[in-house]
Protein backbone atom coordinates (compact mmCIF):
# COMPACT_ATOMS: atom_id res chain seq x y z
CA UNK A 1 0.00 0.00 0.00
CA UNK A 2 0.86 3.42 -0.93
CA UNK A 3 1.61 6.50 1.18
CA UNK A 4 -0.35 9.65 0.79
CA UNK A 5 1.96 12.56 1.65
CA UNK A 6 1.56 16.21 2.21
CA UNK A 7 4.42 18.21 1.33
CA UNK A 8 4.93 22.23 1.18
CA UNK A 9 7.20 24.94 2.10
CA UNK A 10 5.46 26.71 4.99
CA UNK A 11 6.60 29.84 6.38
CA UNK A 12 7.72 30.07 10.21
CA UNK A 13 4.63 30.46 11.53
CA UNK A 14 2.91 27.39 9.41
CA UNK A 15 1.50 29.00 6.40
CA UNK A 16 1.70 27.30 3.27
CA UNK A 17 0.36 30.43 1.57
CA UNK A 18 1.12 34.00 2.79
CA UNK A 19 -1.17 36.21 2.84
CA UNK A 20 1.05 39.31 1.37
CA UNK A 21 4.17 38.64 -0.62
CA UNK A 22 5.84 35.24 -0.58
CA UNK A 23 6.73 32.49 2.02
CA UNK A 24 10.35 33.84 2.57
CA UNK A 25 13.95 32.64 1.80
CA UNK A 26 15.53 29.38 1.61
CA UNK A 27 13.52 26.85 -0.47
CA UNK A 28 15.26 28.36 -3.65
CA UNK A 29 18.60 27.15 -3.03
CA UNK A 30 20.53 24.65 -4.91
CA UNK A 31 20.59 22.32 -2.20
CA UNK A 32 17.53 22.54 -1.09
CA UNK A 33 15.99 22.20 -4.70
CA UNK A 34 18.03 18.90 -5.13
CA UNK A 35 16.88 17.46 -1.81
CA UNK A 36 13.33 17.83 -2.37
CA UNK A 37 13.84 16.62 -6.13
CA UNK A 38 15.84 13.41 -5.09
CA UNK A 39 12.93 12.93 -1.87
CA UNK A 40 10.14 13.21 -4.25
CA UNK A 41 11.69 11.28 -6.82
CA UNK A 42 10.14 8.23 -6.58
CA UNK A 43 6.12 9.91 -6.34
CA UNK A 44 3.85 8.36 -8.47
CA UNK A 45 1.01 10.33 -8.79
CA UNK A 46 0.54 14.39 -7.59
CA UNK A 47 -3.27 15.45 -6.22
CA UNK A 48 -3.23 18.91 -7.11
CA UNK A 49 -5.87 21.31 -6.67
CA UNK A 50 -6.31 23.90 -9.16
CA UNK A 51 -4.13 26.91 -7.92
CA UNK A 52 -1.35 24.55 -6.77
CA UNK A 53 -1.70 22.67 -10.54
CA UNK A 54 -1.33 26.17 -12.29
CA UNK A 55 1.71 26.61 -10.13
CA UNK A 56 3.12 23.54 -10.85
CA UNK A 57 2.23 22.94 -14.63
CA UNK A 58 5.64 25.16 -15.20
CA UNK A 59 7.06 21.89 -14.93
CA UNK A 60 5.64 20.65 -18.04
CA UNK A 61 8.22 22.61 -20.37
CA UNK A 62 10.56 23.60 -18.09
CA UNK A 63 13.03 21.64 -19.12
CA UNK A 64 13.07 23.42 -23.04
CA UNK A 65 14.01 26.60 -21.14
CA UNK A 66 17.26 27.63 -22.08
CA UNK A 67 20.27 27.57 -19.98
CA UNK A 68 17.89 25.20 -17.17
CA UNK A 69 20.49 23.92 -14.40
CA UNK A 70 20.78 20.09 -14.72
CA UNK A 71 18.78 19.80 -11.02
CA UNK A 72 15.73 21.99 -12.50
CA UNK A 73 16.10 19.63 -15.93
CA UNK A 74 15.91 16.30 -13.71
CA UNK A 75 12.99 17.63 -11.65
CA UNK A 76 11.06 19.04 -15.12
CA UNK A 77 11.63 15.52 -16.00
CA UNK A 78 10.47 13.65 -12.72
CA UNK A 79 7.60 15.89 -12.72
CA UNK A 80 6.34 14.96 -16.02
CA UNK A 81 6.82 10.91 -15.59
CA UNK A 82 4.42 11.08 -12.52
CA UNK A 83 0.46 11.04 -12.93
CA UNK A 84 -1.27 13.77 -11.67
CA UNK A 85 -4.66 14.16 -10.68
CA UNK A 86 -6.41 18.00 -10.45
CA UNK A 87 -9.12 18.55 -8.23
CA UNK A 88 -11.37 21.57 -9.92
CA UNK A 89 -14.83 22.66 -10.24
CA UNK A 90 -13.51 25.93 -12.53
CA UNK A 91 -10.75 24.25 -14.54
CA UNK A 92 -11.79 23.30 -17.73
CA UNK A 93 -9.15 21.23 -19.19
CA UNK A 94 -5.70 20.27 -18.20
CA UNK A 95 -2.54 21.04 -20.18
CA UNK A 96 -0.21 18.85 -19.30
CA UNK A 97 0.46 15.27 -19.73
CA UNK A 98 -0.25 12.10 -18.04
CA UNK A 99 -2.78 14.31 -15.87
CA UNK A 100 -6.73 14.10 -15.01
CA UNK A 101 -9.35 16.15 -13.90
CA UNK A 102 -11.57 15.61 -11.15
CA UNK A 103 -14.81 17.90 -10.36
CA UNK A 104 -14.78 16.34 -6.80
CA UNK A 105 -12.58 15.15 -4.06
CA UNK A 106 -13.71 11.64 -3.04
CA UNK A 107 -11.90 10.26 -0.33
CA UNK A 108 -13.01 6.49 -1.00
CA UNK A 109 -11.74 6.81 -4.25
CA UNK A 110 -8.49 8.26 -3.00
CA UNK A 111 -8.38 5.32 -0.37
CA UNK A 112 -8.38 2.76 -3.39
CA UNK A 113 -5.81 4.38 -5.26
CA UNK A 114 -3.57 4.36 -2.45
CA UNK A 115 -4.64 0.77 -1.85
CA UNK A 116 -3.25 0.06 -5.74
CA UNK A 117 -0.46 1.96 -6.24
CA UNK A 118 2.87 0.67 -6.60
CA UNK A 119 4.52 4.47 -5.87
CA UNK A 120 3.75 6.71 -2.39
CA UNK A 121 1.46 9.71 -3.75
CA UNK A 122 1.32 13.34 -2.69
CA UNK A 123 -1.45 15.78 -2.24
CA UNK A 124 -0.55 19.22 -2.43
CA UNK A 125 -2.15 22.18 -1.86
CA UNK A 126 -3.59 23.66 1.89
CA UNK A 127 -6.98 23.11 0.53
CA UNK A 128 -7.05 19.86 -0.83
CA UNK A 129 -4.57 18.90 1.85
CA UNK A 130 -7.51 19.99 4.33
CA UNK A 131 -10.03 17.17 2.90
CA UNK A 132 -7.27 14.48 3.26
CA UNK A 133 -6.09 15.07 6.67
CA UNK A 134 -9.95 15.50 7.85
CA UNK A 135 -10.86 12.20 5.83
CA UNK A 136 -7.57 10.44 7.64
CA UNK A 137 -6.05 10.10 4.33
CA UNK A 138 -2.46 11.46 5.29
CA UNK A 139 0.27 9.06 6.30
CA UNK A 140 2.90 11.97 6.51
CA UNK A 141 3.78 15.40 6.76
CA UNK A 142 6.74 16.72 4.98
CA UNK A 143 7.43 20.32 6.06
CA UNK A 144 9.92 23.22 4.75
CA UNK A 145 9.82 25.72 7.12
CA UNK A 146 11.54 29.04 5.81
CA UNK A 147 13.09 31.72 7.83
CA UNK A 148 10.01 34.36 7.70
CA UNK A 149 7.14 35.00 9.67
CA UNK A 150 4.45 36.31 7.35
CA UNK A 151 1.53 36.57 10.19
CA UNK A 152 -1.02 35.46 7.93
CA UNK A 153 -2.25 33.65 5.14
CA UNK A 154 -3.21 29.42 4.41
CA UNK A 155 -2.34 27.98 7.43
CA UNK A 156 -0.60 24.82 6.35
CA UNK A 157 -2.27 22.09 8.50
CA UNK A 158 -6.21 22.94 8.59
CA UNK A 159 -8.26 24.34 11.73
CA UNK A 160 -10.72 21.89 13.94
CA UNK A 161 -8.06 18.59 13.37
CA UNK A 162 -5.94 17.28 16.17
CA UNK A 163 -3.11 15.34 15.11
CA UNK A 164 -0.58 13.32 16.98
CA UNK A 165 2.84 12.87 14.91
CA UNK A 166 5.86 11.70 15.41
CA UNK A 167 9.41 12.95 14.12
CA UNK A 168 11.16 10.90 11.60
CA UNK A 169 13.49 13.09 9.94
CA UNK A 170 15.23 16.56 9.97
CA UNK A 171 17.77 18.75 8.71
CA UNK A 172 19.01 22.17 8.63
CA UNK A 173 19.90 23.83 5.12
CA UNK A 174 22.75 26.57 5.16
CA UNK A 175 20.13 28.46 3.71
CA UNK A 176 18.25 28.63 6.95
CA UNK A 177 15.45 26.36 5.72
CA UNK A 178 14.37 23.38 8.27
CA UNK A 179 13.02 20.19 6.70
CA UNK A 180 10.89 17.92 9.23
CA UNK A 181 9.15 14.72 8.38
CA UNK A 182 6.69 13.30 10.66
CA UNK A 183 4.32 10.56 10.31
CA UNK A 184 0.88 9.40 11.64
CA UNK A 185 1.12 7.47 14.89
Amino acid sequence: MAKLIYSMITSLDGYAEAAQGDLGAGAEDEEVHTFIGDLFRPVGTYLYGRRMYETMVYWETAHAEPDQPPHIVRYARDWQAADKIVYSTTLDAVSSARTRLERTFDPDAVRRLKAEAEHDLTVDGPHLASQAISAGLVDEYHLFITTSVVGGGKRFFPDGVRLDLELVQQRAFPSGLLYARYRTR
